[in-house]
């Protein structure tokens, strides 16, 4: 699966929202200044190059949907992030955000705690 750009990714996150909807919709999402209706439908024709949305004729207007869940393109992203970054190592990942304190002692025990959940109820 290929990265997004950061306006893909922000469309993207409109039609996980909304499920499916015609440019128009789309657009309306946007905030002031709204983006061109030409630069939306030239965004959504690369989404829908890339295979991220589905396109379908209703009437004269193109309905577009996901094609890839929000939550497998998260996954997608983070396993190269992690990857690429962090020599694919969470270790490292949470190491490097203690070593910027942008985790705390707090933050981490809360980690363990959902982990720890999460393999209670397996």
């Amino acid at each position: 699966m290929v990265k997004l750009t950061v306006q893909e990714e922000e469309l993207m996150q409109v039609i996980w929202q909304y499920g499916e909807g015609s440019i128009k919709t789309f657009l309306q999402e946007f905030p002031e200044p709204k983006p061109p209706y030409t630069t939306v439908a030239s965004i959504v024709k690369n989404l829908e190059k890339k295979g991220f949305v589905n396109s379908k004729m209703l009437g004269n207007t193109f309905i577009y949907s996901p094609a890839v869940t929000e939550e497998k393109y998260k996954q997608q992203f983070m396993q190269g992030f992690i990857q690429n970054y962090f020599n694919n190592s969470y270790k490292e990942m949470v190491n490097f955000f203690v070593q910027q304190k942008k985790l705390k002692s707090k933050d981490l025990q809360d980690i363990i705690e959902m982990i720890e959940d999460k393999n209670k109820k397996k």
